[in-house]
């Protein structure tokens, strides 16, 4: 693993370079055990611990087969997916890999009694296994994480749409928060060259995420002028939201849960900001009963940012906590747009709001290929940024999972796997000095 470093840190090294270097038999990674699965049962899943049942250790390393590629990682991200895991709910993630063993021999290898999360990475690619062109040994890249098949017709106009579409990480095994990890050639994308490598790891899931959720016609369709309610506006997922809403032309109403997460989304250039901790929201009168009044407050809240307009788009991730005041808020005729239910999956509101007033729910789920694309292209043009606030070491996985959990940061939380420390990687300094303010606007805001 040392050679692969030095490679890696190694200015001139090349593609027969990386080529060349012996792939180790096994790797560090951050794995649930299946015979951990029950380790929770019975307890609230605000007890339950990640740093319980994520453990760091050895697995073998895995052949890439026909369209993989076998990568060194340097740097990942955890996602609330990484939560949703190490916590075993809604059920084992061992469920999602027993399912795909049974596909055929491909996925059967992915069936084991350890499951390697994370969805997301940046590093470089070892080797290719037969049919992959694009790629070669030596490429720096970053990670999407959508698995598909494509053998199904479904899948040929959004892929997403594929019937054996998985989350990687999630879904499948060989995950990103390893030293080494297993992907599709279709996952990769370039590594974008002003970011270091923990810098270029946290975007590729709620990046792709947010621009599919608000931008593409999957999603929302956002426009110019749109009001956009964005709940966890300084979050991994509705930072990047916040981001497209200003500049695709559109007004973000920024709903935080500090004066901390607020001056965050300043600092992104929004104006219209709802502290729902200082305003004391309560949209649930106890576990069985919302509180409507509380959703007209906060629609009045609205219309005093917007000079009296109601929003177009709301996107929706808490889920039950707040999909009530979200159904209730949205314009005549406007979306909701939900993916994720960090809150809860059953979501229940007022329907007369919905079907009287012509509005829609959309779901939306990650991104495709395309979408994915256009969002790290965003990424790397300088137009969106990362959203990096902390970041961890590999073997305190458990911990940087806990702190997404209990919502204690900002933006993304990083994890250094190969990359012995933070800022390195950079390829193109002059992009990053002139974006220098912007990249590091959420870690200046947790020292500050």
């Amino acid at each position: 693993m040392e050679e692969i470093i030095s490679a890696a840190l190694s200015t001139d090294a090349d593609a027969k370079d990386f080529a060349a270097l012996a792939v180790p038999e096994s790797y560090r990674a951050a794995v649930l055990l299946k015979e951990e699965a029950d380790m929770f049962e019975g307890m609230a899943s605000a007890d339950k611990d990640p740093t319980k049942a994520l453990h760091i250790q050895q697995v073998p390393t895995p052949a890439p087969e026909a369209g993989e590629v076998l990568i060194a990682v340097m740097a990942s991200a955890v996602n609330y997916n990484t939560v949703w895991s190490s916590i075993f709910e809604p059920l084992p993630t061992f469920a999602f890999l027993e399912r795909y063993g049974r596909s055929g021999p491909a996925g059967a290898r992915h069936d084991l009694p350890y499951h390697v999360v994370g969805s997301d990475l940046s590093g470089i690619v070892l080797r290719t296994g037969p049919g992959v062109r694009r790629w070669k040994p030596g490429d720096k890249v970053v990670a999407h994480c959508l698995s598909v098949e494509l053998e199904s017709p479904d899948g040929h106009d959004d892929t997403m749409m594929d019937p054996e579409q998985r989350i990687w990480g999630f879904e499948t095994n060989f995950g990103g928060l390893a030293e080494l990890s297993l992907v599709k050639a279709n996952q990769l994308m370039p590594k974008p060259a002003h970011l270091t490598w923990e810098e270029a790891a946290c975007s590729g899931l709620v990046n792709s995420t947010a621009y599919r959720q608000l931008v593409s016609r999957n999603g929302a369709g956002m426009k110019q002028g749109d009001n956009v309610l964005i709940w966890g506006a300084s979050g991994g997922l509705g930072s990047y939201a916040t981001q497209y809403a200003l500049a695709g032309g559109a007004t973000p109403i920024c709903v935080v849960s500090s004066d901390q997460k607020a001056e965050i989304c300043r600092k992104m250039g929004a104006e219209a900001i709802i502290d729902r901790s200082a305003e004391g929201y309560k949209f649930w009168k106890d576990e069985q009963n919302q509180d409507p009044r509380e959703w007209k407050r906060l629609g009045g809240r609205i219309r005093e940012l917007t000079g009296g307009e109601d929003v177009d788009i709301v996107f929706e991730h808490p889920g039950r906590e707040t999909f009530g005041a979200s159904v209730y808020v949205t314009r005549k005729g406007g979306t909701i747009v939900t993916c994720a239910s960090t809150s809860g999956y059953m979501h229940e509101f007022d329907n007369r709001y919905l079907w009287m007033s012509l509005k829609k729910i959309v779901g939306t789920h990650f991104a495709n290929y395309r979408e994915a694309w256009e969002a790290n292209r965003l990424i790397a043009k300088g137009r969106i940024h990362p959203t990096l606030s902390a970041v961890f070491p590999l073997e305190r996985t458990g911990e940087a999972a806990r702190e997404v959990q209990l919502n204690r940061h900002s933006g993304k939380v990083g994890v250094l796997a190969l990359v012995p420390r933070e800022g390195l990687g950079v390829d193109d300094p002059e992009l990053r000095e002139r974006h220098l303010p912007a990249i590091n606007r959420f870690r200046t805001a947790v020292t500050s």
